[in-house]
């Protein structure tokens, strides 16, 4: 049986302004993270939009080590949410104020 190696995550004490922004600063991890935010979890695959794995997967890592998403294995399958608790405890109306943002 192939074990996954769990994913690591930021607390919510280390998420910096700095990289949330950088992070959604893309308009690929910024749909991502608008998807997160209309449903309680997504799989990669639901999220990837089609694009190749390496480019999804580099986009997953960016997300995580902002602090924005946190991935879980389940069985072969990587299993996403939007920390959306943990970012408005660290930044209190920052996400609400980028997602109500109209898509250009």
């Amino acid at each position: 049986m192939l074990l996954m190696r769990p994913f690591k995550h930021p607390a919510a004490s280390e998420l910096s302004l700095e990289r949330v922004l950088y992070a959604l600063s893309d308009s690929i991890r910024l749909d991502i993270v608008r998807h997160l935010a209309r449903v309680e979890c997504a799989s990669c695959g639901e999220l990837d939009g089609g694009r190749p794995k390496s480019t999804v997967s580099h986009h997953f890592k960016v997300l995580r080590e902002a602090g924005l998403v946190h991935t879980e294995n389940t069985g072969t399958t990587h299993m996403n949410t939007l920390r959306r608790t943990e970012i408005e405890s660290r930044f209190p109306g920052l996400l609400d104020a980028i997602l109500s943002q109209k898509n250009t």
